[in-house]
C-alpha cells in the first residue's frame, strides 16, 4: 500500500472556440466551433501556502480562474495553433504559478477530456451510454438486485500514452469507432443473453469490455461503468477498484481563517463525497463488494454529516475540507477497510482528493 497522499483540485468552466487543423480532411473539427470547456487541476500545495487552512481549494480555484479568464470567449488558435484539449492543458499547466501541481485536465464536453501530468503522459477519456436490462443470478433470494430491472449505464474508456513532443493522442472519434459495435450489442438488451455475462455485474461487465478493447487499443488503461448515477467500477485488466457516491449538507466554519475573512462565519456547503474501494473479486457473487452493503455500513458515519454543523464532529481539528477529509478516514477505517480514496467536494469540481492506495482515473465533472 503506498503512503497517504492529499490533493487539492479545483475547476473552472470558460467557452471558448477553436479550429483543429491536425485532424483529417473533412472532419467536422478542423471548422471553427465552440466548447464550453471545464479545466481542472490537482495540486499537492505545500503547507502555508494559503492564507489559512482551509483556504488551499479558494488560492488554487483563484489561480485557475485567473488563466482561464484569458481563453474564455476567445478564438484558441491566437493563443496556440494547435489547440487540442492536450495542447490546451499543456498551456495552463505553463502559465500556472502553483506549487505542487499534479495534473491539469481539459473537459471540452460532458463526454470527453484530457488529463496532462508533469511528464506529458496524457490520460484521454471519452463517455458512452447504452440501455439495457439485467438480473444478478447469484446474490440473496431478497436482494433487489435479483429481480429483472435496467439502467442506463454509461461507461468510460480511458487511453493513457506519452505525448512528449506531440501534439494529439488518440482520436476521441477512434474510441467511438471502437465503442460502436459494442454499443449495438448493449443497447436495449438484456445483459444476462449475452455469452459472458450471464452474471452482468459492474465488475465483470467492465472486464467483458476490456476483453475486448485492448487488443484493438493497446493504449486503454481502464475501463469504467457506472451502474447508477452514484455507483460504478474501474477496471484496468488486473484489479477492480468501485466508487459510491454520496451528497450531505452542512454548515461550518473555519476557524483558523484570517480576521474579518468571511469563512470564520457560519456558512455552508452541498458537499459530494466519493468513496473509493479496492477489493479482490468474489468470483461466486462476481463483484467485489455490493454498493449497498457500502452505503449502509457507512451510513452512522453520514448521518453525523448530513445537515449537522461539522465543527461539532468529536477529534475534528477544523472544518476545512483535508481535516474533514482525513476524519472521514479515521471513522471509516473500521466499518470499511476496502477504503483507499475520498474525493470530498464543497462545490462542483472544488475540494481535495485524499489517497493512500493508487489515485486511479479520474472521474469527469
Amino acid at each position: 500500500m503506498m503512503g497517504e497522499q492529499l490533493f487539492h483540485v479545483a475547476a473552472a468552466p470558460f467557452e471558448a472556440a477553436r479550429r483543429v487543423a491536425i485532424l483529417p480532411s473533412g472532419h467536422r473539427a478542423r471548422r471553427l466551433h465552440g466548447h464550453s470547456f471545464i479545466a481542472r487541476v490537482w495540486a499537492a500545495v505545500p503547507l502555508g501556502w494559503a492564507s489559512s487552512p482551509g483556504g488551499e481549494g479558494d488560492a488554487l480555484a483563484a489561480a485557475l480562474g485567473e488563466r482561464v479568464a484569458q481563453l474564455d470567449y476567445r478564438d484558441l488558435n491566437e493563443h496556440l495553433p494547435v489547440p487540442t484539449d492536450e495542447n490546451l492543458a499543456r498551456w495552463l499547466r505553463r502559465h500556472l504559478d502553483v506549487p505542487g501541481l499534479t495534473s491539469v485536465g481539459i473537459q471540452s464536453t460532458r463526454e470527453q477530456g484530457a488529463d496532462l501530468d508533469g511528464r506529458d503522459h496524457v490520460h484521454v477519456w471519452r463517455r458512452f451510454r447504452f440501455e439495457a436490462a439485467h438480473w444478478l443470478p447469484r446474490v440473496a433470494p431478497d436482494h433487489q438486485c435479483g429481480r429483472l430491472h435496467g439502467h442506463g449505464f454509461e461507461v468510460i474508456i480511458h487511453a493513457d500514452q506519452d505525448l512528449a513532443g506531440g501534439d494529439m493522442g488518440v482520436d476521441y472519434d477512434r474510441l467511438a469507432a471502437l465503442w460502436a459495435p459494442l454499443h449495438d450489442e448493449l443497447q436495449h438488451a438484456c445483459l444476462n443473453d449475452i455469452p459472458g455475462l450471464e452474471n452482468p455485474t459492474s465488475e465483470l461487465l467492465a472486464r467483458w469490455l476490456w476483453q475486448r478493447l485492448k487488443p484493438q487499443l493497446p493504449a486503454l488503461s481502464w475501463v469504467s461503468v457506472y451502474e447508477t448515477a452514484t455507483a460504478g467500477c474501474h477496471y484496468d485488466g488486473e484489479r477492480f477498484r468501485i466508487w459510491k457516491e454520496l451528497r450531505f449538507e452542512a454548515a461550518l466554519q473555519l476557524r483558523r481563517a484570517p480576521d474579518g475573512d468571511p469563512r470564520r462565519r457560519w456558512h455552508g456547503h452541498s458537499y459530494l463525497l466519493r468513496l473509493h474501494l479496492t477489493a479482490p473479486l468474489d468470483e461466486v457473487l462476481g463483484w467485489t463488494l455490493d454498493y449497498g452493503d457500502v452505503k449502509a455500513l457507512f451510513q452512522p458515519i453520514y448521518r453525523q454529516l448530513d445537515h449537522q454543523r461539522l465543527n461539532a464532529l468529536p477529534h475534528l481539528s477544523d472544518a476545512d475540507p483535508a481535516s474533514l477529509a482525513g476524519w472521514v478516514r479515521e471513522q471509516a477505517v473500521a466499518c470499511l477497510p476496502q477504503l483507499d480514496r475520498i474525493d470530498l467536494y464543497e462545490t462542483p469540481g472544488c475540494g481535495v482528493v485524499l489517497s493512500w492506495g493508487g489515485n486511479g482515473p479520474a472521474l469527469p465533472l
